[in-house]
């Protein structure tokens, strides 16, 4: 890469990090503020999607204006609207203005998501992507990571962590204007509401094996950080314990994000997905046998996250492998509604698990929804797989 377009991949992946830093300090923090006021844990779990479903309902709507605007005006007005929702949260302590802010940052969060991935994914070559995307995934976990720390602050003030992440955001979303913009590649095909439809179908036909991975992350991830604390502090675990165990799952992707993207460039995509994902149906299978641990939680988190934090950025990689790059901003968008089921499903699932499954562990969860991510990816090798399946010598 040359150099303004290794400024571009920085600034990209920078941005990331912060839109990750603001989700994972959401989704533990909103839980534990609920939970200390008494709400039901599937009413919190319900909550929490309502992030999810601010990309669900922008998905379909924003490929035609990234055709017709290009990538940098999209993360402006993404980053501009988390940065704006999160600094209007201690204004109102209620249950549905705090979900119409949750609703509000999802459809900034995939707006930027949106447009950075396919404009990294647009101008990365094969051999190189499942690199630049573990870096970008390596960001956004950098981010995550450092969300749940910010807990800690609601002993200070309930309005400090909001006030905090909201500035952050808002200097991230200075650097953009650094930017150049681009616009993707032209598609003669319709770039109406129908059009994206009509692209919906093509990508979903080729390349939906690519999308359980990002659904699986989203599942993960959801369920985590907004099932967990709820579970932790019912079964005498704690806030403090909480405030380790999630950076330890973040950790682990952070560390694993770069091997594993360079593995997959080499191995191939569906090799190593087929591996992280049966690993991790074992961690949490364990995680469940040893839930009175505080030690084998942690260490069962660490490598669940050293497997599975990967899974989003290698499903992007699987999915920019099966398809042409005109259809590369359909098949980000599909990861991201893939992305938003898994994270929407999770918490209510985990939620409903919490309140009727007693005496059964809420990992046994997670492991089962990993099991059935499993088997289709065995069972599957989609047509184009063979770009990046490893060639023989």
């Amino acid at each position: 890469m040359n150099i303004s377009i290794k400024l571009r991949f920085w600034i990209l992946v920078i941005i990331v990090a912060i839109s990750g830093f603001s989700q994972g300090m959401l989704l533990p923090l909103i839980a534990i503020i609920f939970e200390q006021d008494g709400v039901s844990s599937s009413m919190n779990g319900l909550h929490a999607t309502g992030l999810y479903i601010g990309i669900l309902i922008a998905s379909p709507l924003m490929e035609a204006p990234l055709r017709r605007f290009g990538y940098k005006p999209i993360i402006l007005i993404g980053g501009l609207a988390v940065a704006v929702s999160l600094a209007l949260f201690p204004l109102w302590k209620s249950f549905w203005f705090w979900f119409l802010l949750r609703l509000a940052i999802g459809i900034g969060d995939h707006m930027l998501h949106f447009a950075t991935q396919t404009w990294i994914t647009s101008f990365t070559p094969k051999e190189r992507i499942g690199r630049n995307i573990s870096i970008y995934g390596l960001f956004f976990g950098l981010g995550f990571a450092a969300g749940p720390l910010m807990t800690r602050f609601i002993e200070v003030s309930t309005t400090l962590p909001f006030t905090l992440s909201s500035a952050v955001s808002l200097a991230a979303w200075m650097i953009v204007w650094l930017l150049k913009n681009e616009h993707p590649e032209h598609d003669l095909e319709s770039t109406s509401f129908f059009g994206t439809m009509k692209r919906f179908g093509k990508v979903f036909k080729y390349a939906w094996v690519a999308f359980l991975p990002p659904f699986a992350f989203g599942f993960l991830e959801a369920s985590l950080n907004g099932n967990f604390p709820v579970y932790a502090m019912r079964s005498g675990i704690g806030v403090e314990a909480v405030a380790i165990l999630l950076p330890a799952f973040a950790t682990g992707g952070i560390l694993s994000q770069l091997p594993l993207g360079i593995l997959s460039d080499k191995l191939g995509r569906r090799t190593v997905l087929i591996t992280i994902t049966l690993s991790g149906f074992i961690c949490f299978t364990v995680a469940g046998l040893l839930e009175d641990s505080t030690t084998g939680l942690l260490v069962c988190f660490f490598l669940a996250g050293t497997l599975l934090g990967s899974t989003f950025s290698l499903g992007i990689s699987y999915m920019a492998d099966l398809l042409p790059k005109q259809l590369l901003p359909a098949g980000n968008l599909m990861c991201g509604i893939f992305f938003s089921f898994g994270s929407i499903s999770g918490p209510f699932i985990g939620g409903v698990a919490i309140e009727l499954l007693e005496g059964i562990s809420f990992f046994y969860v997670v492991s089962t929804m990993l099991l059935l991510i499993f088997i289709p990816l065995v069972a599957v090798r989609p047509e184009g797989s063979s770009q990046q399946e490893p060639k023989s010598a």
